[in-house]
């Protein structure tokens, strides 16, 4: 049989998170951000899930090709605009909406050859220093997209640095407010964290927004909320089993570098999870787990293909453990218990986004596509 390590995609949790955010912005129209292959997740084991959507918000045209594939024929958007003359062509194929960031990118819709207009956003840089033109540059750029024969429709656009944090997104939507005031166009400003965060202010509410990490149940401001406390649900799981128990006697060490030692006697598990996985090596002792559904905690540090967890709290609560044993590294154990992707990535000093994404190729990926 394979190794045990498997992560799991949920498709009825993804649908569940697109609604709540629905539910947050009933007026606006909704990218579902899938750019990173749908943040690790995979473009087709998501794509149930969050077809839903208004539209698909990604990075690069091999994605935009996975997209239609799947049979989408609504929009599809890509966030950082071509990056050679010769993407048009496929963007006109494709039917592809593209962001438009700096002269140069202009520069080729101006050469390009079409029968049909594009649908361009124009990417303004209201703070974050990123790309896109600056608030005095936006409307010579403007006034010179829209002159151009190869392109239809202009959008705005702009992307917040703070939505997630006390300085919040005051200022930026100001500069942006100011320098497009009176020109026509549908507005997409607000990511995740303006989306639930701000979702009172009447720009955020109207045109387009592009949520991502909330839809695959990361709460884009932890720790200061959690996915629970904002409604979201967790998309993806990674789980193993037990291979071993051992029993410590006090002043036994675990692992490499005995950086555990055991202050009384104890039983420790061994699974199949490591950093070769996906697995974040910075976790240490103390990054929870669950095993049996009961929270516990990692022991020593992460090998290429093993960790160890304590067993002392199963032991306590009188559930039974052994070889075989469920290991939920983070997401949904098989009986409900959560461990949200948020504190594991705290304990190892990143974000839910960079564990979702670094999941390895050799980990066996599927689809649990119940209502459960």
């Amino acid at each position: 049989m394979p190794r045990p390590i498997l992560a799991t995609v949920h498709t009825a949790a993804l649908q569940h998170n697109l609604a709540r955010v629905r539910q947050s912005v009933p007026d606006a129209r909704l990218w579902a951000v899938v750019k990173a292959n749908a943040y690790g997740h995979g473009i087709e084991r998501a794509f149930e899930g969050l077809r839903g959507a208004d539209g698909f918000a990604l990075l690069d045209l091999a994605e935009a090709e996975r997209v239609r594939r799947l049979g989408w024929r609504g929009p599809v958007l890509l966030l950082e605009g071509v990056f050679e003359a010769r993407d048009l062509e496929l963007c006109s194929r494709l039917d592809l909406w593209h962001a438009v960031h700096c002269d140069e990118q202009i520069d080729m819709l101006a050469a390009h050859k079409t029968q049909v207009p594009h649908r361009v956003f124009l990417k303004m840089n209201s703070g974050m220093n990123r790309l896109g033109f600056t608030p005095g540059r936006y409307r010579a750029a403007w006034t010179r997209l829209n002159a151009l024969p190869q392109v239809d429709e202009i959008s705005l656009m702009t992307h917040f640095s703070d939505a997630d944090g006390p300085r919040g997104i005051a200022y930026q939507e100001e500069v942006f407010g100011q320098a497009t005031a009176d020109l026509p166009g549908e507005r997409s400003l607000a990511n995740s964290a303006a989306t639930l965060r701000h979702a009172s202010q009447a720009r955020i509410k109207s045109d387009w927004v592009r949520p991502g990490i909330v839809l695959y149940g990361s709460a884009p401001d932890f720790p200061e909320q959690t996915a629970a406390g904002w409604g979201l649900q967790p998309t993806m799981t990674l789980s193993t089993r037990l291979l071993g128990v051992q029993h410590l006697a006090a002043g036994d060490t675990v692992g490499y570098g005995s950086r555990f030692q055991a202050e009384q006697a104890m039983p420790i598990g061994v699974a199949a999870c490591g950093y070769a996985d996906g697995y974040p090596r910075l976790c240490d002792t103390g990054t929870p787990v669950l095993v049996n559904g009961v929270r516990t905690r990692l022991v020593g540090r992460v090998s290429m293909d093993m960790v160890t967890v304590d067993l002392g709290p199963l032991e306590k609560a009188g559930v039974p453990f052994g070889f075989g044993s469920e290991v939920t590294l983070w997401g949904r154990a098989a009986k409900g218990e959560v461990l949200a992707i948020d504190e594991v990535a705290r304990c190892a000093g990143t974000v839910g986004y960079e564990l979702m994404c670094a999941v390895a190729p050799r980990v066996n990926m599927v689809v649990d596509g119940s209502g459960s």
